[in-house]
């Protein structure tokens, strides 16, 4: 988590050269830890596109794109919650570069948002998500927190079309602030919403959540900000992203699970 040395996040610069620190072992597609000459005391993540594993169900090359579409509209809308972003060159290829939110080498543990409770015993104020059993058994409950900034960042993830939205996607620093992270496999325009975060279904969003939607109605109407997603989205992909937060607005709730989808990844940590 965040560290006293850390950066502000609103005021990073993420176009200084890059050191190459390490690999992030635990990876889906290829991602090291760097530092930035223009980020004293911070690190960042790397995501070079010739590491990203070929989908069936992406285009090719266009993981990185995403990472970065998914900051902007958490920026455009009023969100804040996806860390600094950028696509750039780097000694391993163009790719996504995103400050890293704490120590990668010496990380403390900050608050949970989603965890793994004893079957049935959901604590006061969280949300019960699924019962399974762990590989060793153990029956268990996956829950999440209940607290506002969790809740607006499901209605983010509504609007991304987040396939992939794991509990360890979520943050906290050390001041207590929520950030979301790996945003890789978002934007289809086909539905895929896959996230630990239900437990709003079909609630009615909050006017704060329907103002963020607004705002981001309306950049997507302006032609500049389009223009941003569109250098780093396939069109389509942009197109369905504007349909999405009409539709939310319309529908004025929170989104229930599809049944022609898995509405949960696996492992949900």
């Amino acid at each position: 988590m965040a560290t006293s040395a850390d950066p502000t996040p609103s005021a990073v610069d993420l176009t200084g050269e890059i050191e190459v620190l390490g690999r992030v072992a635990d990876s889906s597609n290829l991602a090291v830890i760097a530092r930035v000459s223009t980020l004293p005391g911070g690190h960042v993540i790397y995501k070079p596109v010739r590491g990203e594993r070929p989908l069936w169900d992406f285009p090719d090359g266009t993981l990185a794109g995403r990472e970065v579409a998914a900051h902007v509209v958490s920026e455009l809308g009023g969100w804040d919650v996806v860390p600094p972003t950028v696509l750039r060159d780097g000694p391993l290829g163009p790719g996504s570069v995103q400050l890293w939110i704490g120590d990668p080498f010496d990380p403390v543990a900050g608050d949970v948002v989603v965890d793994l409770v004893p079957e049935g015993q959901t604590p006061e104020g969280w949300h019960e998500v699924l019962d399974g059993e762990t590989p060793g058994g153990r029956a268990v409950t996956v829950v999440h927190s209940g607290a506002d900034d969790v809740r607006s960042l499901a209605v983010l993830d509504a609007a991304l079309n987040n396939s992939d939205r794991k509990g360890s996607h979520c943050l906290r620093d050390k001041d207590g602030r929520l950030w979301a992270i790996d945003h890789g496999v978002t934007f289809s325009p086909t539905p895929k919403l896959r996230t630990v975060l239900w437990g709003w279904a079909g609630e009615p969003l909050t006017d704060a959540d329907s103002a963020r939607l607004r705002r981001l109605r309306t950049a997507l109407d302006d032609e500049a900000d389009r223009d941003r997603l569109l250098a780093l989205l396939p069109e389509a992909d942009v197109e369905a992203l504007a349909l999405r937060v009409a539709r939310l607005l319309e529908r004025g709730v929170h989104p229930y699970p599809r049944g022609d989808w898995p509405s949960v990844p696996w492992p949900p940590l």
